[in-house]
């Protein structure tokens, strides 16, 4: 199986280029924008993810010998459109959001620059990544406010495929997640990683007695041990007898959660394991979690809602064309005009207003033409928010990897201190800062 990635595309955006190399259009330079009309789930705030795995994935967007086969089999498009893409290289600009920023509706999250047939069969590529992935740490980061201070750990790979599942560990990580089960996140992206047994470890003892000592023998009196397989005060109280007062934690992973944590971290104290934390998982969201707020729970673990964006499977982003060259060369703002489709043509630049180091407001200034970005000094009372992601066909690679996981999660810890307070808050309700457009000066 061939690692590119060139077909992660939709058919229309082949024909269409096809049609633009026979009609004259395909050079025309253009400018198209990624951007959400309005936020999943009645939400405060969206979180941008995926950025530094989409730049990834368009270096690898070449049309090798056996993409070039399957659509000459398939009669997708013609001989000419074919020596096209056997040569295509992405040699236009980026600038977008920075991975781990906020954004709300009307973002120009990504701005994608270069020829029409260089930037239309981009569409579907960074549509799939930025969508599943904010989705997801939109959700998480509504976990970790829930949170506080307490850790989450992502444990959803067996609630999504096995794609999806390294991509939502990175997100809900850069969203505020300290830990994941999944060991390939783990290799890929350097997140932390955690787990230790499951209920069939105990079910296959003869006594969860004989489980327990297995696995502290195993990893020492400092590991979790899961209470809840038959009767959780006595998986309590065994758990207690194997490890001693020094075990490291127990989890709970069933029952009336807030009930239950009350009565084992009493049980804990009576015998003496007056340090052992206690983690709790069983299908919590961000609602539960913070259900929980007050109680003696030391650690999170979610699955199904974190991956599954907590009910907004999806962000919603669309990839529309915003600005173009006419036959004489010239800019011309374009836009969709249709009922509750409507889109702000132009390329755009993007700022945060603050006052007193709380945002206000997001800021977007509206060119009719292809100016550089808006200097953020006409701006001194704002955040720009976009940043040069490929310049002329050259890659930022400090958005990649590891390093660019690790600086997201930094970011997205920094601008979410920005928000006003009503912007924390999980109930469904209107944006917490109005998005503001504005024309660039003439």
């Amino acid at each position: 199986m061939s690692a590119s990635t060139a077909l992660h595309t939709d058919r229309y955006e082949l024909t269409m280029l096809d049609a633009a190399l026979q009609d004259g259009t395909a050079e025309r330079r253009c400018v198209f924008e990624v951007f959400a009309r309005r936020l999943s789930g009645a939400r405060r705030f969206g979180v941008v993810a995926g950025t530094g795995r989409l730049l990834s994935l368009i270096r690898d967007f070449r049309f090798g010998d056996e993409e070039l086969r399957f659509l000459r089999e398939q009669r997708v498009v013609g001989d000419a459109t074919l020596d096209f893409l056997a040569d295509y290289r992405f040699t236009g600009s980026i600038h977008g959001y920075r991975e781990g920023e906020l954004y709300f509706p009307g973002s120009p999250i990504l701005t994608v620059e270069g020829t029409f047939a260089e930037a239309v069969i981009l569409e579907t590529l960074a549509l799939s990544v930025l969508n599943y992935d904010s989705a997801v740490a939109t959700a998480a980061s509504r976990m970790s406010i829930a949170a506080g201070d307490r850790p989450l750990a992502e444990m959803g790979s067996r609630r999504a495929s096995e794609q999806a599942a390294l991509a939502a560990a990175r997100a809900a990580y850069i969203a505020g997640f300290s830990a994941t089960s999944n060991l390939a996140a783990g290799l890929q992206w350097g997140i932390p990683t955690m787990g230790t047994a499951a209920h069939a470890w105990t079910l296959l003892h003869d006594t969860e007695e004989d489980a327990f000592r297995s696995q502290v023998a195993a990893l020492g009196a400092g590991t979790t041990l899961l209470v809840d397989t038959y009767d959780i005060r006595a998986g309590v109280e065994t758990a207690v007898r194997v490890a001693g007062p020094e075990l490291g934690g127990v989890r709970i992973d069933s029952g009336d959660l807030p009930t239950v944590a009350a009565e084992v971290r009493a049980l804990l104290d009576e015998l003496g394991a007056t340090a052992t934390r206690i983690t709790v998982t069983s299908d919590l969201d961000e609602f539960a979690i913070a259900a929980l707020a007050a109680s003696p729970v030391d650690a999170y673990g979610v699955g199904t809602s974190v991956v599954t964006g907590s009910g907004s499977p999806t962000a919603g982003m669309v990839y529309k064309l915003v600005a173009r060259q006419d036959a004489g060369g010239g800019w011309v703002p374009v836009a969709k005009r249709s009922v509750d489709k409507t889109s702000a043509g132009g390329r755009k630049s993007a700022f945060r207003t603050l006052d007193q180091g709380v945002a206000t407001s997001e800021l977007v200034v509206v060119s009719d033409g292809f100016e550089e970005l808006a200097d953020a000094a006409a701006h001194p009372e704002a955040r720009a928010l976009q940043v040069p992601l490929i310049v002329d066909g050259v890659i930022d690679t400090a958005a990649e990897g590891p390093a660019g996981v690790t600086a997201a999660r930094e970011h997205h810890a920094r601008v979410r201190e920005e928000l006003p307070v009503r912007g924390l808050a999980l109930s469904r309700s209107e944006p917490a800062l109005p998005t503001v457009f504005a024309d660039a000066p003439a």
